[in-house]
């Protein structure tokens, strides 16, 4: 029970952060702003003739790509660059419950952004009779891939006191994770490299876990996969931060 307390203790330090600034705002405009304008403007969602989001939930890695490291770059590094981080683990807070504290806060706030694109279904809806099947479970795998790059971003947080630093290697890790399945980094693998370890390098990829999800397809290799991707890199963000707490 004294964990849970200091878990959400954390977490409505960190929601209220958000919103006590104009971060919260500022992303959920850029963010509404560039999933219309991709979904509408770019996916030509009214000339395709075809009710459902498809050509919203394709853009999805790309937002996130950029948006999501912004939204977690301060999470860690704030910390540390502030000498926060010290008084913070000796409050009796383990590493962990900080971590999972901030990951709580930060994936809620990151639900609350894509909950808002709900006008979009509204639409489908009014146009037509689209089939919710693939519409929910492409929320779910949206949710899952911001997840993903969520906790990619608290790792690459914790290693740095510089905001900036720590958003250019979580694009950079993102996009990896990325271009990993893509033909033309598998096609250049392939001539030199051995096939298993080709196949090796593109497993990482979130692009056919979240095609497989958007396209309606609940497969519970997909959902270990996040969760695993998820899973490993809080660990080590809780080891990056352990290592740090026990050298200060």
């Amino acid at each position: 029970m004294e964990s849970l307390r200091h878990i959400r203790s954390i977490a409505r330090r960190e929601w209220s952060a958000y919103f006590n600034s104009p971060i919260a705002y500022v992303f959920i405009v850029i963010f509404l702003a560039l999933a219309g304008f991709f979904t509408f403007s770019v996916a030509r969602f009214y000339e395709e003739g075809q009710a459902d989001l498809r050509g919203f939930f394709f853009w999805h890695p790309w937002l996130y790509l950029i948006l999501v490291p912004a939204a977690a770059m301060r999470l860690w590094a704030e910390e540390r660059r502030s000498g926060s981080m010290e008084l913070l683990l000796t409050l009796s807070v383990t590493p962990a419950q900080a971590l999972l504290g901030k990951f709580l806060a930060a994936g809620l706030f990151l639900l609350l952004a894509l909950g808002l694109t709900f006008p979009l279904v509204l639409t489908a809806l009014y146009l037509g009779s689209p089939d919710l099947g693939p519409v929910i479970s492409g929320y779910v795998g949206s949710a899952l891939l911001a997840g993903a790059y969520l906790a990619v971003g608290l790792f690459t947080s914790a290693l740095t006191k510089n905001q900036v630093v720590s958003f250019v290697l979580a694009v950079v890790l993102g996009l990896f994770l990325i271009l990993a399945g893509f033909p033309p980094v598998t096609d250049l693998l392939a001539q030199w490299a051995p096939e298993w370890l080709v196949n090796g390098v593109a497993a990482f990829s979130f692009m056919p876990h979240f095609d497989t999800l958007q396209r309606g397809v609940l497969d519970l290799r997909d959902f270990a996969y996040f969760a695993s991707v998820i899973g490993f890199m809080l660990l080590a963000t809780t080891l990056v931060v352990r290592g740090q707490t026990s050298r200060a």
